[in-house]
C-alpha cells in the first residue's frame, strides 16, 4: 500500500514539472479562435517582416501551427510589423500515406539550408523562421510574437514592388516589377538574393489518409511560385521585370505577390515588400506600386 503510494505521489510529481515545463517554454501548440477574426492591414509605416512557416499536410502537429500563422497575416497583431506570411508545404512527408498537393521538393531543399545554417539537428514541421533571423516550433505562438516584435526593429532597405500596366498576356502571365538601391547597412563583400513569391489565401484539403485522415485543412499565404530573381553584392543596386505565369486553378482575388532580398551568409532579411495582384485593368489604371522600407 505504502509503495502504491509513493509511486502515485512521483508521478504526479512527475506531471507537475511537466506542466510546468511546458508553459516556460511556451510550447502549448496555438488553438484557434472561436472568435470570427477581422482581418486587419499593418499600421502604416510598418516594418515588413517575413515569417516563413514549413508545414506538411501529413503532419498531424501542423494544424495549429498553420492557424497561427494565418491569424498572424490576418491580424497583424505586432505594433510596428508589416508580416509577410509564407507558408511553404514540403514533400517529406509524402510517403507516410498523403501526397500533400502543395508540397514541393524545393521548399524542403530551403528548410535543408536553415537546418545547417542554424545547426539544429535537420528538419522538422512545424518549423517557423521569422526573417532568417530565429527558428522555433512553428505553433508557439510566444516566441512568434517575440521573434516579430524583435524583426520590426531592425531598419531594412526600401524595396520598390509593383505590378505592370496591362501585364495580363493571353498565356495567363502577369508581368512585375522589382528594384532597390544599395544597402547602407552591407558590408564589402556580402552577397544577396533577391526572391519572388506568389502565395494563395483561401486553400483547403479534405486529407483522407496519414496522421490527418478526417480532417479538413484549411491554409492560407500558401506559396504557389517560388524563384531567385538574382544574386548581387553590396556594391550594385537591382531591378528586374519578372514575369509568372499563373496557373488556371489559382484564384486570382487570393493571390499575393512577395518580394525580398535575403543576405546569403547570415540569412538576415534585408528588406521585403508585398502587394495583391490586381485585375489587368486595375493595373494599367495605377500601376499597383507598393513600396516597403524603414
Amino acid at each position: 500500500m505504502r509503495a502504491s503510494l509513493l509511486a502515485i505521489a512521483f508521478f504526479g510529481i512527475i506531471l507537475i514539472l511537466t506542466g510546468l515545463g511546458r508553459s516556460l517554454i511556451g510550447s502549448t501548440p496555438y488553438a484557434a479562435s472561436t472568435v470570427a477574426e477581422t482581418e486587419r492591414a499593418a499600421s502604416p509605416g510598418a516594418n515588413p517582416v517575413v515569417v516563413e512557416l514549413f508545414t506538411s499536410e501529413g503532419c498531424s502537429s501542423c494544424p495549429p501551427a498553420d492557424r497561427l500563422l494565418a491569424h498572424l497575416q490576418r491580424t497583424q497583431p505586432v505594433p510596428g510589423a508589416d508580416i509577410i506570411a509564407l507558408e511553404e508545404h514540403v514533400d517529406y512527408w509524402n510517403d507516410l500515406g498523403w501526397n500533400d498537393p502543395f508540397s514541393s521538393s524545393q521548399f524542403s531543399n530551403r528548410q535543408d539550408d536553415y537546418a545547417h545554417f542554424f545547426r539544429t539537428s535537420g528538419p522538422y514541421t512545424p518549423q517557423m523562421i521569422v526573417d532568417g533571423k530565429a527558428q522555433f516550433v512553428g505553433s508557439d505562438e510566444r516566441d512568434a510574437l517575440a521573434a516579430i516584435a524583435k524583426a520590426a526593429r531592425t531598419p531594412k532597405a526600401e524595396v520598390r514592388f509593383e505590378q505592370l500596366p496591362d501585364s495580363q498576356t493571353a498565356s495567363g502571365a502577369v508581368r512585375l516589377h522589382v528594384s532597390f538601391g544599395p544597402i547602407a547597412s552591407w558590408r564589402a563583400g556580402d552577397l544577396a538574393e533577391v526572391i519572388l513569391a506568389i502565395t494563395e489565401d483561401d486553400l483547403s484539403s479534405d486529407v483522407t489518409r496519414g496522421e490527418n485522415a478526417g480532417n479538413q485543412l484549411v491554409h492560407r499565404a500558401v506559396v504557389r511560385h517560388f524563384q531567385i530573381l538574382g544574386r548581387l553584392d553590396s556594391t550594385g543596386s537591382f531591378a528586374a521585370d519578372p514575369q509568372v505565369k499563373l496557373a488556371k486553378d489559382w484564384k486570382r482575388e487570393n493571390l499575393r505577390a512577395v518580394a525580398f532580398v535575403q543576405d546569403r551568409s547570415s540569412r538576415d532579411v534585408l528588406g521585403a515588400s508585398i502587394l495583391r495582384l490586381s485585375s489587368p485593368a486595375k493595373a494599367s489604371q495605377a500601376g499597383n506600386a507598393n513600396t516597403s522600407s524603414m
